[in-house]
């Protein structure tokens, strides 16, 4: 069973004082009108990117401080009812979050019945190469296989796809009946914070677009569009979003300046 104390045990092999050593990889941040757009530069900083799932539900900054992460980022979709994870994650090449372990999903007769579409919903990955070493980042549907002699270094799943184009009905995020959306998830339709994860030449670029500057993901798509990247995705977002960054920078939403407690982060180290 996984708890807390190993996943962090875990990070903490990433021995931080080694990194600094080699020099800190570049993290570019700029804010403007309401929104932070970072900029994970060069291929060195892939593998300082990773995944992680908290047994217990904490706060972005909890893990911020206990992970000794430069870049902290809320991740995946959870149930803050039974704190189990609605999206999948991968740490290390182990998928150590399965939404198909999640009762509460299993159990409710509208999930189950589109099931497909939510088992594929998209993820951000970390992949690394063996036949050329090489390291790169992919958005792509949960069962999309990966290349030969490649494999997943870390990932997760969040969704919907945002750019070059929308998935919110075959993320199963709306359903429309007669043309008209009769149910809507995550409130893909509305204004709110949002945290988003796109690809451009090859970077990741982070979008923290925080409660001074809420949006639909209609607007998000075009955000990405203005700002040409390549592919972009979602994650949880609402009172979700979170960012920490050393200690300089903290986001948090819709709350008491504590932020909600989550279940699966992006780290950089």
């Amino acid at each position: 069973m996984k708890k807390t104390f190993l996943v962090l045990t875990i990070i903490f092999l990433c021995n931080p004082i080694a990194v600094f050593a080699l020099g800190a990889p570049p993290i570019d941040i700029s804010y403007n009108d309401g929104i932070y757009h970072i900029v994970l530069k060069g291929d060195k900083i892939k593998k300082r990117v990773r995944f992680v799932a908290s047994d217990h539900l904490v706060t972005n900054r909890e893990m911020h401080q206990m992970s000794r992460a430069r870049l902290t980022v809320n991740a995946g979709f959870f149930d803050p009812k039974n704190e189990k994870s609605m999206s999948y994650v991968v740490m290390d090449k182990q998928t150590i979050e399965d939404p198909l372990f999640n009762d509460n999903l299993m159990h409710n007769p509208i999930l189950r019945k589109n099931l497909d579409k939510i088992i594929n919903r998209t993820e951000f990955r970390v992949i690394q190469c063996d036949n050329d070493n090489s390291w790169r980042y992919e958005i792509t549907p949960h069962k999309s296989a990966v290349d030969f002699a490649c494999h997943i270094e870390s990932s997760a799943q969040g969704g919907p796809l945002v750019y070059p184009e929308l998935k919110l009905e075959e993320e199963f995020f709306i359903v429309k009946k007669d043309g008209k959306v009769v149910r809507e998830t995550a409130s893909v339709l509305h204004k709110t914070s949002r945290t988003i994860i796109g690809l451009k030449n090859g970077d990741a670029h982070i979008l923290i677009i925080t409660d001074e500057h809420p949006m639909d993901l209609y607007e998000v798509h075009e955000l990405c569009k203005k700002l040409g990247l390549d592919r972009a995705m979602a994650f949880d977002g609402g009172s979700s979003t979170s960012m920490n960054y050393k200690n300089k920078i903290e986001v948090t939403s819709k709350g008491d300046g504590a932020g909600r407690s989550l279940k699966s982060f992006l780290l950089v180290y």
